[in-house]
């Protein structure tokens, strides 16, 4: 019991507010609990985490290093509680550094104006009045009158070119109409929502969206994302680019080498992972069904939650990798630039409208 740290069985930081660890717990115990195929003993011991972290002054003692004795016994003097690792309550993480000049679609970003919302038809009207000025000029090219037949034909193809003069028209005025009304909406933002600023990784993953991805023409960046059918930000952090959406979940984990098996396991160092959780892959389900057309995909962005080196294997499993910031604006830029020529408004309103919050005016 003396060799466990509380934080690093919940997965969370020492500064964790008591929801933080609450949240954590419950996560944990579904799959931690006898009944999900954990042990009873590694159940109690998550029980024990909970119940002395939960308390303020039980998680007081526990901080100064103290063990409580059961209450039958008699108390004995303090003593200094061992710990597995070193305590690092000033660490932060390294902010991304990726030099720009290293990343391949970086060009994209000096050479390719700021687009809009919508492809609208820009030469439908031209198409349809070239298509009936031919059908109209068919008897000039024909010697004398034309017979009854032939005459029939012609006006039947009067009659179609100017249809399809019309349906081309309307089609350009309603896209143009669309192509307003979004800019008149969205005008030139590139971020929707407000990022936590708790706990860190919150604020390096925004400042490296910001800083990177939405440099890409067309990307937009949203933070607080809720799953359809909930009112919680079930997503950290999103940035949507044509018809690819990718979401990210921001985690201090301990140092050490994570990797996704295809069923969505997480392992550390060869090893399951149990020092942390995720409901990412529910929510690129949720977000695949919701979104029809587009491809989506998750990524657990790794910090460490001490000193030492965080690596990762970025091979997808069940729709989610597990990746540093280097290698996650290497990828997942070079994947969201392949389709950064469109903005489609519609997704774009469907992402929008699962913010959960927005910055006060």
């Amino acid at each position: 019991m003396d060799d466990v740290d509380y934080y690093e069985l919940l997965g969370i930081r020492r500064d964790a507010s008591a929801g933080e660890v609450k949240t954590a717990f419950r996560a944990l115990a579904k799959v931690m609990h006898p009944d999900a195929g954990g042990t009873a003993g590694t159940f109690r011991l998550l029980k024990s985490a909970y119940e002395t972290l939960s308390d303020p002054r039980s998680r007081a003692e526990y901080d100064r290093g103290v063990v409580a004795a059961p209450a039958a016994a008699p108390t004995p003097a303090p003593r200094q509680r061992r710990r597995m690792y070193r305590d690092e309550p000033a660490f932060v993480p390294a902010a991304c550094d990726v030099p720009p000049s290293s990343l391949p679609w970086w060009h994209l970003t000096k050479h390719q104006p700021r687009i809009g919302y919508v492809r609208t038809p820009g030469h439908a009207p031209a198409v349809g009045i070239a298509l009936t000025g031919a059908v109209l000029a068919v008897p000039l090219l024909l010697p004398g009158w034309l017979p009854p037949v032939l005459l029939v034909c012609w006006l039947a193809l009067v009659a179609a070119a100017i249809a399809v003069a019309v349906r081309l028209g309307r089609l350009y005025l309603a896209a143009t109409r669309a192509q307003r009304a979004a800019q008149a909406e969205f005008g030139e933002r590139t971020v929707f929502g407000e990022a936590d600023e708790e706990p860190v990784g919150e604020r390096l993953t925004a400042e490296l969206l910001v800083n990177y991805l939405a440099r890409l023409p067309g990307a937009r960046v949203f933070h607080g994302l809720s799953q359809p059918g909930s009112v919680f930000a079930d997503v950290d952090h999103a940035v949507l680019c044509g018809h690819r959406l990718v979401l990210v979940e921001s985690k201090l984990w301990l140092p050490g080498h994570y990797e996704v098996d295809d069923d969505g396991s997480l392992w550390r160092n060869g090893h399951p992972f149990r020092g942390g959780a995720t409901d990412l892959f529910d929510a690129v389900a949720a977000f695949t069904d919701h979104l029809p057309g587009v491809e989506v995909r998750g990524v657990l962005l790794l910090y460490p939650s001490r000193t030492g080196d965080v690596t990762t294997d970025p091979t997808p499993g069940n729709g989610v990798s597990a990746m540093t910031p280097p290698t996650f604006v290497d990828d997942i830029g070079t994947w969201l630039a392949a389709d950064c020529a469109t903005v489609d408004h519609h997704v774009l309103r469907s992402v929008r409208a699962r913010v959960v919050r927005e910055p006060a005016a």
